[in-house]
């Protein structure tokens, strides 16, 4: 017997209801997904009204974690761009014996628990070299040092990550030009590499900075969570519900929902500029 034959009408019959059922799951999973954030986003808004006649809004314990919270992650995502860098276009130009192992290592803190890391940097300052350090610059431990080491630490592997696609991004070509016409590779790499990677950059700032803000078990593990002085906006969090204020709470949520959005958009932005202007 002879294989079946379909007319071509019924295969593109066929073709186009799968085509469409497959968009529809597609749909109905992003959907969902979109709807849950949404759900988890509503019941802390409801909580928030809700629990608003019971509580007087203490706006000084507000401030207080707001303002440390922009200039701690303000100051960690700074340095974590001035130290990643070099860093990120060193390991995005040079292959060497042991590229791989550096390149994990220094992956390491974007999959490391943060409470880990936390421990580990505690762990670190109670040894005679990180005395030394302390005795150099300052108490670290259960200080406001403390909090942008932390925020530091776990910040530096994103930063580093993020940079290095940037850097891995830029055609060589137009290095070895400046190159040809004189330029050494420090002046190559401040007149040429970092106005092509600016954007790239900026993001880098924008979303380490996000990530630093929100940052809370490396903080909360090194710098404590005392009252009007360690306390940023995640501590806050913790401090409220661990008093039982949920109304404090939401209201640090809130804050921290609302600048990781705004950050989030106009990194994405700044991102499709890039892109178009490369295109």
């Amino acid at each position: 017997m002879g294989a079946l034959k379909f007319p071509a009408t019924t295969i593109s019959c066929w073709i186009a209801v799968s085509n469409r059922l497959f968009n529809l799951v597609l749909i109905a999973v992003t959907g969902l997904l979109v709807l849950i954030f949404i759900f988890l986003i509503g019941s802390l808004a409801f909580e928030f009204f809700r629990t608003a006649p019971e509580r007087s809004t203490d706006f000084a314990r507000i401030f207080f974690a707001l303002r440390l919270s922009l200039v701690t992650a303000t100051t960690s995502a700074a340095v974590a761009l001035v130290v990643g860098t070099p860093v990120a276009y060193f390991l995005s130009r040079h292959k060497f014996p042991g590229h791989k192992i550096i390149d994990t290592l220094l992956d390491l803190p974007v999959f490391l628990s943060p409470v880990a890391l936390g421990a580990m940097l505690l762990l670190f300052f109670n040894t005679p070299a990180g005395r030394g350090i302390e005795n150099l610059t300052g108490e670290i431990v259960f200080t406001v040092r403390g909090i942008i080491i932390a925020q530091f630490f776990v910040i530096i592997g994103l930063g580093i990550r993020l940079l290095k696609n940037t850097f891995e991004h830029i055609d060589q070509e137009y290095e070895q030009m400046s190159r040809v016409l004189g330029a050494n590779k420090l002046q190559t790499f401040y007149r040429v590499v970092l106005p092509l990677a600016k954007k790239g950059m900026i993001s880098t700032l924008l979303l380490t900075w996000a990530r630093a803000i929100g940052e809370f078990g490396a903080t909360m593990t090194l710098a404590g969570a005392t009252p009007f002085k360690t306390t940023t906006l995640p501590v806050g969090i913790h401090l409220g519900f661990q008093a039982a204020d949920i109304h404090r709470a939401t209201i640090f949520i809130l804050i921290l929902i609302a600048i990781s959005l705004l950050v989030l958009l106009s990194s994405r932005l700044l991102l499709e500029g890039e892109n178009n202007d490369r295109s």
